[in-house]
C-alpha cells in the first residue's frame, strides 16, 4: 500500500528526510527514513532521490510499502476561543496544554479535533492530520495562531510566513536579569543529535532569528517581548536557553526543577498579517492567561 504527499506550499530549503521526520513519519527515526529513501521505498516525482534532496513546491512524495498508522480524527467539542473568523480563515487563542495536531504517537484530543467540531470547512493542503494548520505553537505555549479555511488562503498565508511577513510576538518570562534592554539572537537550530524530542543550536542547523525586548525586570526573572523572524520548532525556548536565560517553567530546556505545573511561561500575544483574500492588514492581541498573570503578581 502506498501513500502520496504533495508539497503544495513553499518550503525554506527543507530536506526530504527532515521534512518526513517532522511530518508524516514523525514516529520513525531519521536514520530509518534515510534507509527507506536509499531502498527506493520513498520516491519524489516517481524518481529515486538522495536523502538530502531539497523539496520544491509541487513535488509529489510517494511512500511505498511503508507502514503508516491511520488516524481516525473525530470532532471533539473543546470550546475553542475563536478570536476572529470569516470565510477564508480564523484566528484562535490556543489554551496552554493543547497539542495543535494529532500524531501517531499522540492520541489525545488536539486543536484539530476542536476545529473539526466548530468549523464547517478547513483547507486540505496539509492533509487529513493537519487540516488548516498554517503554523504551530507548542503544547504548553498558549496564544494566537491563524488557521486557513480554504486552500487559496492557506497557500498565500504560507508564502507570507516564508517571507517573514506574518508578525508573531510572544510574551516570555525568563530566568536571570538582562543588562541590555533589547537584542537579537541569531543561532541556527536543528534536531538534537541524541534526543529527538529536543531541538538545539547546531552549526549546520536552519537559520533562526529571535528579537527580544525587556518589558519588566524582577528579582531573579525578566519579562520579555519576543518577535520571531523565523519560526523553527521550539525556537524561543531554544534561543533563550542558549543565551542562559531559559523560559521559566520549561520542562525540556529549563532547570530540572520545574516551578510550574502549566509548562513554560510563554504566550503568543500578538499576531499581524495581510488578509490573503481581502488584502487588509489585520492585527490581533490576546492577554496572557490567568496563571501567567497570577505568577507575575506574586513576583511583585
Amino acid at each position: 500500500m502506498s501513500q502520496t504527499i504533495k508539497i503544495d506550499q513553499i518550503l525554506d530549503k527543507q530536506r526530504l528526510d527532515t521534512y518526513l521526520s517532522e511530518h508524516d513519519l514523525a514516529d520513525k527515526s531519521r536514520s530509518y527514513i534515510q534507509t527507506l529513501i536509499k531502498d527506493e521505498k520513498i520516491l519524489v516525482n516517481d524518481q529515486k532521490v538522495k536523502t538530502g534532496y531539497i523539496l520544491k513546491q509541487g513535488d509529489l512524495i510517494t511512500l511505498l510499502d511503508v507502514e503508516l498508522k491511520t488516524l481516525d480524527i473525530k470532532p471533539v467539542d473543546l470550546k475553542l476561543d475563536i478570536v476572529y473568523e470569516d470565510d477564508d480563515l480564523l484566528v484562535i487563542n490556543k489554551p496552554q496544554g493543547l497539542v495543535v495536531h494529532p500524531a501517531s504517537t499522540y492520541h489525545q484530543p488536539t486543536l484539530v479535533h476542536g476545529l473539526m467540531h466548530q468549523v464547517d470547512h478547513l483547507s486540505s493542503i496539509n492533509g487529513v492530520i493537519r487540516p488548516g494548520i498554517v503554523h504551530r505553537i507548542d503544547k504548553d505555549t498558549s496564544g494566537l495562531l491563524v488557521v486557513a479555511k480554504t486552500d487559496q488562503a492557506h497557500q498565500l498565508l504560507s508564502e507570507q510566513l516564508k517571507n517573514h511577513e506574518i508578525i508573531r510576538n510572544y510574551t516570555a518570562l525568563v530566568y536571570h536579569s538582562f543588562d541590555e534592554d533589547e537584542g537579537t539572537i541569531k543561532a541556527p537550530i536543528g534536531r538534537h543529535p541524541k534526543n529527538r524530542l529536543k531541538m538545539t543550536v547546531l552549526e549546520n542547523g536552519r537559520f533562526s532569528v529571535t528579537h527580544f525586548k525587556v518589558l519588566k525586570r524582577y528579582d531573579q526573572y525578566t519579562l520579555l517581548s519576543c518577535e520571531l523572524e523565523t519560526g523553527r520548532t521550539h525556537q524561543i525556548r531554544v534561543h533563550m536557553a542558549y543565551i542562559n536565560h531559559p523560559v521559566v517553567g520549561d520542562p525540556i530546556y529549563g532547570p530540572k526543577k520545574v516551578i510550574s505545573k502549566h509548562g513554560q511561561f510563554l504566550h503568543a500575544t500578538d499576531l499581524s498579517f495581510i488578509h490573503p483574500i481581502k488584502k487588509e492588514h489585520m492585527t490581533f492581541h490576546a492577554d496572557i492567561p490567568l496563571y501567567f498573570k497570577n505568577f507575575l503578581d506574586q513576583l511583585e
